[in-house]
């Protein structure tokens, strides 16, 4: 049985037809990115994951110890053999700094065509891609906040995937709370800073595919004020950089330790020590005291690559299934089961299995199209000719970051459970796909900010952000839509979306009115049944806009795509007939706004 990626069709519809991706390639910039060029490049992306990154998967995917897995020597962590040679192609492909300026060794990029090519890669082995996109991400804070000097010092090391980069926040009394941290930087005389902490739950933080690891480090520099304020942002190379640029001596950052965790195991989720001998030196990033403003450019990036390892997770699953359900023959069609021999048939016959299919489609194409919308904004942006014109792109990227992070990775793990169940009990065996998928897709729901998390940003910051602007700009895209849908034929759905949108936009007012009177902590208890109710409102957008382009596309369709774009209609269909009404139930529950969550007793939730 083999198993595949994301649908390269759907991934060409949305690139080409949707979004029509390839008309960037008019503009200077991104001349060199016509449509040729793009199919030739995903053509080499989807050979990189399939042949060379998925067959990693399963490899890494043991205990710690394990031969095959993470091991912990002497302070040094070793990663899955098996991974050394996808990277080592990874990094010569250039893949790292897809979307940089070539100066920095970059391709320069479209965002749109990278995210569709992050999809491959992280759906193949999302384990194995987190070492080089936090990579990219420590490089794109020296680039966005560096001083000349430390671009030249780390950023082509870093993007050229010849050292490795984390992100280092957390720590044991400083989760979600990161003004509470712990770790100090003292100045010395030569303007550079003693670095002394700890840092739980690092991802990559340990690594033998790189000759050194550049750590973003937040600390407080003594004397500084308490909380947020007071938080600033160093660079800790693991092993220090000499002034010519070659590597030094070690720089008493030490691996204390690496988790084990319900997934992703390929990945060494590392507790590192900074300065426990007192010789940890840190450069320090920016200006003082403004660690969490630098920080949250990585932390927004990896939210948005969040997003795109929970689609990965879905893609990945639910190619697992179809192909499973076309090939696994049980049972006889149910219009056939009193003939007394009955022919058995595949499960994609059955209509239950056809239901969750239909299910985890839904939800696949749905995020595909939001996850892909939200980098074509980036695009828009950057080709914007007016200052308002990128504002405007921006404050929707904002908007929709919290929503893509929270809604496609909680969805994720629902198609990557229906994965489990249309494989029955196979689906329960490690000897299947679908169970590390399951597995693996949980903790994209905790990380880079939980679900939860999101949820507040989404009501407390992004909602009023620039008095609403932002959520006006949005409602303006998806009314765009509705007139398309209405001018290919699809008034019904044209009709349902603009009630979904009315009824999401009647929530948004109450929830930010509610959120600023003295019932706000009963808006902020409902804050994540809102923020799902955005999601489910940009699934209908989704399904919507995909309907009215294969609508159109159909009129002149050759044979082999009429399947393709009956498949886009029946999936919206499904999703307005099925999904979308309780969708609308949640919308009425959150303008209830139930005050029975912080009502309850503490003592009432069990009793000792």
């Amino acid at each position: 049985m083999a198993l595949e990626l994301a649908d390269p069709r759907d991934q060409e519809f949305l690139l080409f037809e949707v979004f029509d991706g390839a008309s960037v390639s008019e503009t200077e910039k991104f001349a060199a990115y016509n449509e040729r060029t793009s199919k030739m490049l995903l053509k080499e992306a989807r050979n990189l994951a399939v042949k060379e990154i998925l067959p990693t998967n399963k490899l890494a995917d043991v205990e710690n110890g394990h031969p095959d897995g993470l091991k912990l020597e002497n302070g040094k962590v070793f990663v899955p053999p098996s991974f050394h040679e996808p990277y080592k192609n990874y990094c010569e492909g250039g893949w790292i700094a897809m979307m940089d300026e070539e100066e920095w060794g970059g391709q320069g990029m479209p965002h749109l065509l990278a995210m569709a090519c992050g999809e491959l890669f992280t759906g193949a082995n999302c384990a194995f891609l987190m070492y080089p996109g936090l990579t990219h991400g420590a490089g794109n804070i020296i680039y966005a906040f560096g001083t000349d000097k430390q671009k030249e010092t780390y950023l082509r090391n870093l993007w050229s995937g010849k050292w490795g980069g984390t992100m280092c926040l957390t720590e044991a009394n400083a989760g979600s709370d990161v003004g509470a941290l712990e770790t100090t930087a003292k100045l010395n005389d030569d303007g550079t800073y003693t670095i002394s902490g700890t840092k739980i739950f690092i991802s990559g933080g340990d690594s033998d595919l790189v000759e050194n690891i550049v750590h973003p480090v937040l600390a407080r520099i003594e004397g500084e004020p308490a909380g947020t304020k007071g938080v600033s942002l160093f660079l800790v190379p693991k092993i220090r950089v000499n002034e010519d640029g070659s590597l030094g001596e070690a720089n008493d950052v030490e691996t204390v330790g690496i988790e084990e965790k319900m997934g992703i195991h390929g990945n060494a989720t590392c507790t590192l020590a900074f300065g426990s001998k007192g010789n940890c030196i840190g450069e320090l990033i920016g200006e003082k005291n403004r660690g969490m403003k630098y920080m949250f450019l990585m932390m927004n990036e990896a939210r948005q690559g969040v997003a795109l390892q929970g689609l990965g997770f879905q893609s990945a699953s639910y190619a697992n299934a179809v192909d499973y359900a076309k090939e696994r023959i049980q049972g006889p069609n149910l219009l056939d089961a009193f003939n007394p021999d009955p022919v058995k048939v595949s499960i994609i016959h059955h209509p239950d299995v056809r239901r969750q299919l239909l299910l985890m489609k839904s939800y696949v194409d749905g995020c595909r199209y939001l996850i892909y919308y939200l980098s074509r904004c980036f695009d828009l942006g950057t080709l914007a000719e007016t200052p308002e014109e990128k504002e405007k792109w921006d404050g929707i990227i904002e908007l929709l970051t919290p929503i893509a992070k929270a809604y496609a990775t909680d969805k994720a793990v629902e198609v990557a459970s229906s994965g489990v169940q249309i494989y029955g009990g196979y689906g329960f065996i490690e000897e299947y796909p679908q169970a590390q998928h399951y597995r693996d897709a949980k903790i994209t729901c905790i990380y880079e900010g939980t679900n939860g998390i999101q949820a507040m940003d989404l009501l407390g910051r992004k909602l009023g952000m620039k008095k609403g602007k932002p959520l006006m700009d949005l409602m303006g895209e998806v009314m765009a839509t509705i007139e398309k849908a209405k001018n290919a034929g699809l008034p019904e759905m044209a009709d349902k979306l603009q009630e979904a949108l009315n009824k999401v936009g009647d929530c948004a007012m109450h929830m930010g009115k509610t959120a600023m009177s003295d019932k706000i902590m009963d808006a902020f208890g409902t804050a994540t049944i809102f923020l799902e109710i955005c999601g489910d409102m940009c699934m209908a957008w989704a399904h919507a806009d995909r309907a009215a382009v294969a609508t159109q596309k159909l009129e002149s369709a050759k044979k082999r795509d009429i399947p393709f774009y009956q498949g886009q209609i029946e999936t919206a269909k499904f999703f307005y007939d099925m999904l979308l009404p309780a969708a609308m139930g949640r919308m009425d529950a959150v303008k209830n706004t139930t005050a029975s969550v912080m009502a309850m007793p503490e003592a009432g939730f069990a009793s000792k």
